[in-house]
């Protein structure tokens, strides 16, 4: 396992067009391994295909794809071609014939899928109710050993819950990768890179929030670092924005700040 490596943010909007949707990965990811020599990939939350609020429920479940579908199958292939690690949204088939899952692939660079997960807290908030359309996943990621340490895992309105990335880290979790769709608005910006930033440091480690952008995203994707230093950030635009991890900064952050290691977890139980 390598202790640096390079990741690149693919800061992009996507439309209910999965083939231009699939167009910006190539491009971002020929760039970003051709131009950057990044190792790493992330694309935002739904990437697959986005459909703005109000959407037809039959247009939205007709759209949803496998992960055995062609548009994982394409992105798989992507990622065996350019010898690169990828991360996307997408909206997976569902259980229940009214709903579909909100889902995150993890494919590493010979194709195969490492990883995946089904949104589990769903935005339902600021007038929003995305359990409309989406059906809840039944557990949390289980953050997996990779060439770049080990990668957990969450999306979007999850950073609100603090437990969540307190479970990736108990868990062993390195750098934990947040593709996201968050929605402008009122302090909305505010509070993505806060909450960002403070799930970094309350669990001293490397966070990676790569957003959707468009009139209803916000974009300004940003990693911050287990001391809680945004090393990079975006703009409001399309944007592919590379970082460089060092993952012995950890040990460096908790010998100086060994707050993690200071947890009393038979204190903190908590009442329903």
């Amino acid at each position: 396992m390598t202790t640096k490596f390079r990741l690149a943010m693919a800061q992009v909007g996507s439309t209910s067009d999965k083939q231009a949707n699939y167009e910006k990965a190539v491009s971002a990811v020929r760039e970003a391994v051709i131009d950057h020599q990044a190792q790493m990939v992330v694309f935002p939350e739904i990437f697959m295909s986005y459909f703005p609020a109000h959407t037809p429920m039959q247009i939205i479940l007709d759209d949803a794809e496998p992960l055995e579908g062609p548009f994982v199958t394409k992105m798989k292939k992507l990622a065996e071609e350019n010898g690169v690690w990828l991360i996307f949204g997408m909206k997976e088939s569902g259980i229940e014939a009214e709903r579909v899952f909100n889902s995150v692939v993890i494919v590493a660079s010979d194709g195969s899928i490492a990883g995946t997960y089904r949104k589990t807290h769903l935005y339902d908030a600021f007038g929003y109710k995305e359990s409309d359309t989406i059906e809840p996943g039944s557990s949390l990621f289980e953050p997996i050993q990779t060439p770049f340490g080990k990668i957990g895992l969450l999306v979007c309105y999850e950073l609100r819950f603090p437990e969540i990335a307190r479970y990736q880290a108990a868990k062993g979790a390195e750098v934990m990768i947040v593709p996201s769709g968050w929605v402008r608005g009122p302090m909305k910006e505010h509070h993505w890179s806060h909450l960002v930033t403070v799930r970094a440091l309350e669990n001293t480690v490397f966070v990676v929030a790569c957003n959707q952008v468009s009139d209803f995203y916000s974009g300004q994707s940003l990693v911050a670092d287990p001391m809680g230093v945004q090393m990079v950030t975006g703009p409001e635009t399309e944007a592919l924005i590379v970082c460089d991890i060092d993952l012995s900064r950890i040990e460096s952050v908790r010998t100086k700040l060994p707050s993690y290691g200071h947890r009393r977890p038979e204190l903190y139980t908590i009442s329903h």
